[in-house]
């Protein structure tokens, strides 16, 4: 019952002050527990190793990735060790549903806008010279960065846009070469051309790595520089707010964050975190996490009544295996009609999936793989473009999210003008891992110099959103 959770959460509460040989009692304790309950986890004597502090100077809501690599930057740039109290929160201690290591771990230069193609450029730079910047006295770090490029094909009716992002990418500093079809066809005899006018080939930088290497590297350099780690949910913000009024004579609610109130897991435990600054870093559910202040709860015509733009979507990822399929040369190859795969590995596996229409979105409430997806959508589309595939075999699938950004499907990085203390960086649409050794750096700047001092990413502002200016993407997949 209620009461007797409450009674043993208050003999915890006793035994922590005063017992000298707490944990050996508790272990104790939890045996009897499991005894008498078999087949059941729940144990009435949790413990809490990760339970965050009373007060820190910036919490970062989100332990995935990108909330990693920007505790690891503001600890990077603080002037002294321990001149910044950071805690990094996360409510999924298991990462069993972390978008980051979901993901199909891929990284390119090929995209539309000038902005996302230097955070590629930056990120490339970073994971080339990664034990430079994340290895510890314990251990290296090995990505199993494999650089084959990326591959896009492009179909008569958008060819001319192909064209029109190799001069962008050209111009920024990426090294992209066009291949006729012809020239395709010689440098991977693998691929049928059949309605390809135009191929977009990454000559360095670009490729896949290991996600869940990433992850970790980040976080246990960033735990060895002193960051606080802490397994929980933030399920609610204490605030104050002051009424602003525009020059066109609006008043705006303006909200600081006092602290956020840390849920420990399968508790009724929580702990409030007096703090500074919040990093909303929390992905797919940062949209659901602004929303707790307010955000996009107001009169539709002001700035209080629009939302973050950030929501999840689920995304497929399978695994095929075909012995005759494309060899080592094998790119990252992005077909015209959506579909992509690339090599897993050796001995024949690959991994493949597509975006679906957006009248066709998966149901999000869970992370289950839909396998007539790729019998319908995936397949046909590969073996078309690589007869080989018409005899793979799918060995095994998941599923995980997208922090679709539904305004312009790019990243949102920076302040809101209405919570002078949240700073976002969300909302990247499929391209947050890849970017996130470069986000990381530009939010720590904004938060400790106050303006972006390596890239300027300005134009990735909330700002956007609230003139209903979309920077549009084009090379999303």
């Amino acid at each position: 019952s209620f009461r007797k959770y409450l009674e043993f959460e208050v003999l915890k509460f006793l035994l922590f002050f005063v017992h000298p040989d707490l944990e050996a009692q508790l272990g104790a304790m939890r045996k009897k527990a499991s005894d008498a309950l078999p087949g059941s986890s729940w144990t009435p004597l949790q413990q809490y190793p990760n339970l965050p502090p009373e007060r820190a100077d910036i919490v970062i809501v989100g332990g995935g990735v990108m909330g990693w690599s920007i505790a690891y930057w503001l600890k990077k740039k603080e002037s002294a060790r321990d001149v910044v109290k950071v805690v990094v929160v996360e409510k999924d201690p298991t990462y069993s549903q972390a978008s980051t290591v979901l993901s199909a771990g891929g990284i390119r230069q090929q995209f539309s806008l000038p902005e996302n193609i230097h955070l590629s450029l930056a990120s490339a730079d970073f994971m080339r010279n990664i034990n430079e910047h994340l290895a510890t006295l314990d251990d290296s770090v090995d990505l199993q960065f494999n650089q084959s490029g990326y591959l896009f094909l492009a179909s008569e009716d958008v060819a001319h846009i192909m064209e029109e992002n190799y001069k962008t990418q050209r111009d920024a500093g990426a090294q992209v070469a066009l291949l006729s079809p012809t020239q395709l066809k010689e440098k991977f005899p693998w691929i049928n051309p059949e309605g390809v006018v135009l191929a977009s080939y990454g000559l360095e930088n670009e490729g896949w790595f290991d996600p869940w290497t990433l992850l970790n590297a980040f976080r246990r350099k960033a735990i060895s520089m002193g960051v606080i780690q802490c397994y929980g949910e933030v399920t609610d913000f204490k605030h104050t707010t002051n009424v602003a009024i525009t020059a066109d004579g609006e008043q705006l609610d303006r909200t600081r964050i006092k602290s956020v109130k840390v849920q420990m897991p399968n508790s009724l435990v929580y702990q409030p975190v007096e703090c500074a600054i919040v990093v909303n870093a929390a992905g797919a559910f940062s949209g659901k996490l602004a929303a707790m202040l307010g955000l996009g709860s107001g009169p539709k015509d002001t700035i209080a009544g629009i939302p973050l733009p950030v929501e999840p979507r689920k995304r497929y990822v399978y695994v095929v295996h075909c012995p005759d399929g494309p060899g080592l040369d094998t790119p990252f190859l992005i077909d015209y009609s959506g579909v992509y795969f690339r090599r897993e590995g050796l001995g024949g596996n690959y991994i493949a999936g597509t975006s679906p229409e957006e009248a066709e979105e998966p149901d999000t409430s869970n992370l289950e793989v839909d396998h007539q997806f790729f019998e319908d959508k995936i397949w046909p589309n590969l073996a078309n473009r690589v007869p080989a595939f018409e005899k793979l075999k799918v060995t095994s699938a998941w599923a995980g999210f997208y922090d679709y950004n539904t305004f312009d499907q790019n990243g949102i990085i920076g302040i809101h003008p209405l919570i002078n203390n949240m700073y976002f960086a969300t909302g990247f649409s499929g391209h947050g891992l890849q970017h996130s050794p470069a986000v990381g750096r530009a939010v720590a700047e904004l938060i400790l110099d106050g303006n972006f001092q390596t890239l300027n990413l300005s134009a990735l502002g909330f700002q956007r959103i609230l003139a209903q200016e979309p920077m549009l993407e084009r090379n999303i997949v």
